[in-house]
């Protein structure tokens, strides 16, 4: 029988993929809609959950390195491991880069970062209108690659589910009641 995640990584996992959809279709939008107080909010929305995001990945990394990864099974090509390995490192540093630039591009804009509108976050940064369409850009490229990764990745899944049939999609689904992890 092939080793499962734990369900906190498993947890975490899905949160944190339902998180990033939502933030990128969020973003997406926000950008088209006119200046008024509706806006203000959803970009504070957004904000939100980018920081909620970078926290979630930030406890998730910690579970990863505390509690392991089940191995690959032996069956598995040697290049399709290491494809995995490196897209899930390019994964990780991603869900901390794409959070990361759009505070500091926040920052560089010169408005604060108030989570949930109760406490708000350090200001790192000066304002900077010279570093600021840099990190606009940044923030811009680095969630197209984000979303890039993502894609190969659920593909990479749907493979393993439907084509291979190889136990590896499983591994990550919640269990059923009763079921050990």
């Amino acid at each position: 029988m092939m080793q499962r995640y734990s369900r906190l990584s498993i947890f975490f996992h899905w949160l944190i993929a339902l998180l990033i959809i939502v933030a990128f279709i969020v973003g997406s939008i926000m950008t088209d809609l006119s200046f008024s107080p509706f806006k203000l909010k959803v970009f504070s929305w957004h904000k939100w959950i980018g920081v909620t995001i970078l926290g979630l990945v930030a406890l998730r990394l910690i579970t990863r390195l505390f509690k392991g990864a089940p191995p690959y099974p032996s069956t598995m090509p040697a290049w399709q491991k290491n494809a995995a390995h490196w897209t899930h490192v390019l994964l990780y540093v991603l869900m901390f880069a794409v959070p990361l630039s759009g505070y500091f591009y926040t920052l560089a804009a010169g408005y604060p970062v108030v989570y949930f509108g109760l406490f708000e976050l350090p200001v790192l940064i000066p304002a900077s209108p010279e570093l600021k369409p840099i990190l606009k850009l940044s923030h811009i490229v680095l969630t197209k690659v984000l979303a890039a990764a993502f894609f190969i990745h659920v593909a990479a899944a749907l493979k393993h589910a439907l084509i291979d049939k190889d136990g590896m999609f499983r591994r990550m689904l919640p269990t059923k009641s009763g079921e050990t992890s």
